[in-house]
C-alpha cells in the first residue's frame, strides 16, 4: 500500500491524503463485492444471504467513495474560502454528489443489479489510476542514481506503461457503455413502475432526476440519447409501421421536450458551472 502521510504535514493535508488511500480501499471493494455478486446472480441465487451482503457492499462502498470526494472538494472550498456558486441548487449539480446520493437510493431500494454497472466501470478506472500513481512506485520504485552521475530521467515501469495506454484507451469507449447502461437502467425502472412493484414510483422520480442532470452535464448521455432516438426514428419510420405507433413516439419525443425544457435549471439559477465528476 501507499505509505503514511507525512506527520510533519497539517493536519488538514493528512486527513486529504488518508482520504485519498480509503477512497481506493473503498473502489477496490466495490468491485470485488460486484464480482462476488455476480456469481451469485450467474447461479440464479439473486436473494441469497451472500448474494443480498454483496449486493448492498457494493452500494456502501460507492457511497464513501463518493462521499469521500465530496468531502475532499467541500474541505478544499473552506480552505481557499469560496463559497459554492448556485447554493443547494449548486451542490446538487456537483456529479459526485449526485452519484453519491444516487448511490444510497440504491442502497436501500429493491435489487437492480444492472445499477451495480456503472459505479464498477468507474472504479475500474480509479483502481487503475491509483495502482499506477500510487501502488506501483512503492512496489518497483526506480534504481536510484549513481554517486557522481546526472539524476535520471523519470521512469514508468512496463506495468505502469501498460495500465497508462489502458485507461487512454479504453476510457472514452467506457464513459459511452456507462451512459448507455444508465438510460437501460431508466428503462428497467420504468418497466418496473408500469408493473407497480414496490416502490418503483419514488425510485422512477428520483432516478428520472439523477438522469436528467446526467445529460444536463455529459456528453456522452447526451450522445447515447441521441442515437436512441435516432434508432427508434428509423424503426417508426420503415414501411408497415402503424400510424399509432408513429403517433406515440411523436408524443414520447414532445413530452421528452417539454419536460427538457422545464427542468432546465440554468433558467432559475446563475452557476459558474458544475463541477465534474473526479473518480
Amino acid at each position: 500500500m501507499a505509505p503514511p502521510p507525512n506527520s510533519n504535514l497539517p493536519l488538514q493535508e493528512r486527513l486529504l491524503a488518508l482520504a485519498k488511500t480509503l477512497q481506493f480501499a473503498w473502489h477496490l471493494t466495490l468491485i470485488l463485492s460486484t464480482i462476488r455478486y455476480a456469481f451469485s446472480w450467474l447461479r440464479m441465487n439473486y436473494y441469497g444471504g451472500m448474494a443480498q451482503f454483496s449486493y448492498r457492499t457494493s452500494f456502501v462502498a460507492a457511497a464513501v467513495t463518493y462521499g469521500i470526494v465530496v468531502y475532499k472538494t467541500q474541505r478544499a472550498r473552506a480552505k481557499s474560502g469560496s463559497k459554492m456558486p448556485g447554493g443547494i441548487v449548486g451542490l446538487l449539480s456537483d456529479e459526485n454528489v449526485q452519484y453519491l446520493l444516487m448511490a444510497l437510493v440504491w442502497l436501500f431500494s429493491p435489487q437492480y443489479p444492472i445499477a451495480l454497472l456503472p459505479y464498477s466501470v468507474y472504479s475500474v478506472f480509479h483502481v487503475a489510476t491509483y495502482t499506477r500513481a500510487n501502488l506501483l512506485p512503492v512496489l518497483q520504485p526506480p534504481p536510484p542514481a549513481a554517486d557522481g552521475s546526472s539524476p535520471r530521467v523519470k521512469t514508468s515501469s512496463p506495468l505502469a506503461e501498460r495500465i497508462g495506454n489502458f485507461v487512454k484507451e479504453y476510457y472514452d469507449a467506457s464513459m459511452s457503455i456507462v451512459s448507455a447502461l444508465e438510460i437501460l437502467i431508466w428503462i428497467r425502472v420504468l418497466l418496473s413502475a408500469v408493473l407497480f412493484q414496490r416502490r418503483s414510483w419514488i425510485l422512477l422520480a428520483l432516478y428520472t432526476a439523477f438522469l436528467r442532470a446526467r445529460f444536463a452535464q455529459s456528453s456522452h448521455v447526451q450522445n447515447s440519447v441521441t442515437q436512441l432516438g435516432a434508432r427508434v426514428d428509423s424503426l417508426v419510420g420503415a414501411q408497415g409501421t402503424p400510424p399509432a405507433a408513429r403517433q406515440v413516439w411523436d408524443g414520447v419525443k414532445s413530452g421528452a421536450r417539454q419536460f427538457h425544457d422545464a427542468t432546465e435549471l440554468g433558467k432559475y439559477v446563475n452557476t459558474a458551472g458544475p463541477a465534474k465528476k473526479t473518480s
